[in-house]
């Protein structure tokens, strides 16, 4: 069996198509199509299917996936034993929210890149309940993100720290809407976000729910960053975690609003599946996470 087939196999999986897989390796569309021929040959099973215009994996693919992700791991650690770490190398997939990732992450990426040249270093940016399924599937190595509840037993999760999440608003913003304690309010201003899934904003939006207040309307934008400058001008209010507005406190350019949230903290946490090898890589980067968050 040739191990540039379940390699070919991979990278299929991750790139959603033949074509973009052969672009991905470097090779022609027909030479993909060649070793998934010659991989089910070997296998005798049928990896993949046409369902309309999209090959999709087959229920016999689904199932011999994890022993081709055992070989593959395998793989790694042999051609990993006994390197420094300036010697490892391989591929290292982290989910991370874009809080953390523009906030608090900038540290460790560095300090890795640093000590591992030469592992790919493969970073996304999600919501956190996609990275926890991320983890389920093996789409991520590791996940560095805020605690969602709801883990399966297979998931390892390791705490990096909690953090207060804070009310937003301009300093332009009318008296009359400063108030987020009494209950049973109207209120024409907007919610300012950049993701309906995000936990920051289920804790929000649970405290409204609680206090029967009600915003004019909400505006979904791209970025904190963007959410930041749009409530600073004044277009409505923002609940985001406090590191991501420290600066922005500190001069003025932004106001804290007081609530009465009694559960006012998130949890960062990293997290894994259990069946998967703790490379060398791996480790590093979940030490530098501990060690910088």
């Amino acid at each position: 069996m040739e191990l540039r087939n379940l390699m070919t196999f991979k990278t299929i999986l991750k790139e959603g198509s033949f074509q973009n897989a052969a672009q991905k390796l470097g090779y022609t569309q027909s030479t993909v199509t060649f070793q998934m021929q010659q991989l089910e040959q070997e296998l005798s099973i049928k990896l993949f299917e046409k369902i309309g215009r999209k090959m999709m994996l087959t229920q016999a693919g689904k199932d011999i996936l994890p022993y081709i992700d055992r070989i593959l791991q395998s793989v790694e650690q042999i051609n990993n034993y006994g390197k420094n770490n300036l010697e490892l190398t391989g591929e290292l997939k982290i989910a991370i929210p874009e809080s953390l990732l523009t906030y608090k992450m900038q540290p460790v990426i560095k300090a890795f890149r640093n000590q591992t040249p030469n592992i790919k270093l493969a970073l996304r940016s999600l919501n956190c309940y996609m990275i926890r399924d991320q983890i389920l599937n093996g789409e991520a190595d590791i996940g560095i993100h805020y605690d969602v509840g709801g883990y399966n037993p297979t998931i390892t999760t390791v705490p990096l720290g909690t953090f207060s999440v804070s009310l937003l608003a301009s300093p332009m913003l009318d008296k009359e809407f400063h108030d987020f304690i009494s209950s049973n309010q109207k209120k024409e201003i907007a919610y300012v976000m950049d993701d309906r899934h995000s936990i920051y904003k289920e804790i929000f939006e649970k405290y409204l729910k609680i206090k029967n207040i009600l915003l004019g309307n909400t505006l979904e934008l791209w970025s904190i960053e963007t959410i930041k400058r749009s409530t600073a001008s004044n277009l409505g209010v923002a609940f985001l975690p406090t590191f991501t507005a420290e600066n922005d406190l500190a001069n003025g350019t932004l106001i804290e609003l007081e609530t009465e949230m009694s559960s006012r903290k998130i949890t960062a946490l990293c997290a894994y599946h259990k069946n998967k090898w703790i490379s060398p890589g791996m480790e590093l980067f979940m030490r530098l996470a501990k060690d910088f968050i």
